[in-house]
Order: C-alpha cells, then sequence, then structure tokens
C-alpha cells in the first residue's frame, strides 16, 4: 500500500471516529458514504469492509458497558433472536443480487445506502432524545413486547446484512421510538448486541470475499484514535448542533447519491 493510501485511509477513518465520537451518530451511516465518494471503493466491498471495522470499534465500548453492568442480557438475547437470522438473511440476498446482477450489485447498493442516508438522518432529527427520558436502571418493558424486539432485532439484521447500516442506527431509533428503557441500559445494550450481530455479518461478508483487509486496517488507524478524540470534544463543542448539521450533510449526501443514479439510469 503507497503512503498517499495510507494517508487517505487513515484520514476518513479519523473523520469518521470523531464525528460519531462526538455525535453518537451509527459508525456505518458516517463511513459507508466516505468509502465510496472519497475514497472510491465499490460499494459491496465498502460494506463488507465496514461490518468488520464496526465490529472491532465497538468491542472496547461494549466491554466498558458490560463492566459497568449498563446491559440487559434479556434485551440483547430478543434482539439477537431477530438480528441473526435477518444477517444471513440479509448476506445471502445481497448474494442472490449479485450473482443476478454481476456488477450491477453495486448500483443497487448505492441505490439501497442512498435511502437510509436521506431516511435514517430524518429519523434521527425526529426521534425523541434519551437524555429527555427520567427512567431507572432498573426499568424495563413488559415481557410481552418480546416479538416485537425480535422484530426490530430482524429488520436491523436484514439491512446490516445488505448494507452494513442499522446495527446502532435502527435498533437504537426504533427501540427509542417505542419503548421506555434507560439511556445506558439502552446504549450499552445496543453496542453489546451490535458487536455480535457485526462479529456474524463480518464472518459471512469475509466468506464472500467482500472484505479488504488492508482497508479496514487503514482506517481502523484512524477511527480509533478519531472516536476518542469525538468523545473528547464533547466537553467543549455542543454535540446537539454538530449532530444536526451532520445528519443534514448526510441527507444531502444521500439525495446526490440517489439523483446521480436517476440520471446515469437515463
Amino acid at each position: 500500500m503507497d503512503p498517499h493510501t495510507l494517508g487517505a485511509r487513515v484520514a476518513v477513518g479519523l473523520i469518521a471516529g470523531t464525528l460519531v465520537g462526538l455525535t453518537g451518530v451509527g459508525g456505518g451511516l458516517v463511513l459507508l458514504p466516505l468509502l465510496i465518494s472519497v475514497l472510491g471503493v465499490s460499494p459491496i466491498v465498502a460494506v463488507g469492509s465496514d461490518a468488520v471495522i464496526n465490529c472491532i470499534t465497538k468491542i472496547g465500548a461494549g466491554s466498558l458497558y458490560w463492566r459497568r453492568g449498563n446491559v440487559d442480557w434479556r434485551l440483547a438475547l430478543n434482539l439477537a433472536f431477530g438480528s441473526i437470522p435477518g444477517a444471513v438473511l440479509g448476506v445471502l440476498l445481497l448474494a442472490q443480487i449479485r450473482a443476478v446482477y454481476g456488477q450491477g450489485v453495486n448500483q443497487v447498493l448505492k441505490v439501497a445506502i442512498a435511502v437510509l442516508l436521506i431516511v435514517i438522518p430524518i429519523a434521527y432529527v425526529f426521534a425523541r432524545d434519551p437524555s429527555t427520558k427520567h427512567f431507572h436502571l432498573t426499568d424495563s418493558p413488559s415481557r410481552n413486547y418480546s416479538f416485537g424486539i425480535i422484530l426490530i432485532g430482524f429488520l436491523a439484521g436484514v439491512l446490516v446484512g445488505v448494507t452494513s447500516i442499522g446495527s446502532g442506527s435502527i435498533i437504537l431509533m426504533l427501540l427509542l421510538v417505542f419503548y421506555g428503557y434507560a439511556p445506558v441500559i439502552l446504549v450499552g445494550t445496543d453496542i453489546v448486541h451490535a458487536v455480535v450481530l457485526a462479529s456474524i455479518t463480518s464472518f459471512l461478508q469475509f466468506r464472500m470475499n467482500n472484505v479488504d483487509t488492508m482497508l479496514v486496517a487503514g482506517v481502523l488507524l484512524g477511527s480509533i484514535p478519531g472516536g476518542l478524540l469525538g468523545a473528547h470534544l464533547t466537553k467543549y463543542l455542543p454535540p446537539g448542533r454538530f449532530k444536526l448539521l451532520l445528519c443534514c450533510v448526510l441527507a444531502v449526501v444521500g439525495g446526490r447519491m440517489l439523483w446521480a443514479f436517476i440520471l446515469h439510469d437515463n
């Protein structure tokens, strides 16, 4: 790998890690458009590599929440009951799309990613802020909600299998909107579950040869310190405003990707 390529990958990782650490917006949501638009990585390799990057970057945070006792294991298990088969189905769907369309799978992925880049940031803006909710750590929804949680996990699993987006962003938003968990429990459980989901998805993407290990290594060199930097900057910068700005930028990027596909298709 030449120094310029490595430098670009580290820079992209640093930018993505900093933005995620500062705003809390899902890593895949921020990193994927950078991999595709800035580094010129093909969408299918970007999806596979992003799954591995997400898995590795969330291990540290997940273990921290685990040690602090901020993980609801029943919630994580219910999510996994849906997300694991969903992820397997998503990856199989991706393989089938590639078998049918060949390299055209990259265009399909561009459309799917563009739509998610538009929909998820808008939903983030209008979702309730967990910091405004007042629950105790022991608060937990009724067991009668298990089917709904499994369904949320399944939906997120399919999206992660196809696009690598959703292990944090989709699950966190849907649980926030439909269920009442203590914020620290909600975030901790979501991260630990995301590690499991991303691990399985990463393994499947490796089997499909969709992972560029050198790309993963380069981005991680920047994203890990970037995440620490972003978390540190929250002491001095208004995360809420940056989150709103980032969501607007992501929605514009998604709209641009979708518009470019429409023009190219016509």
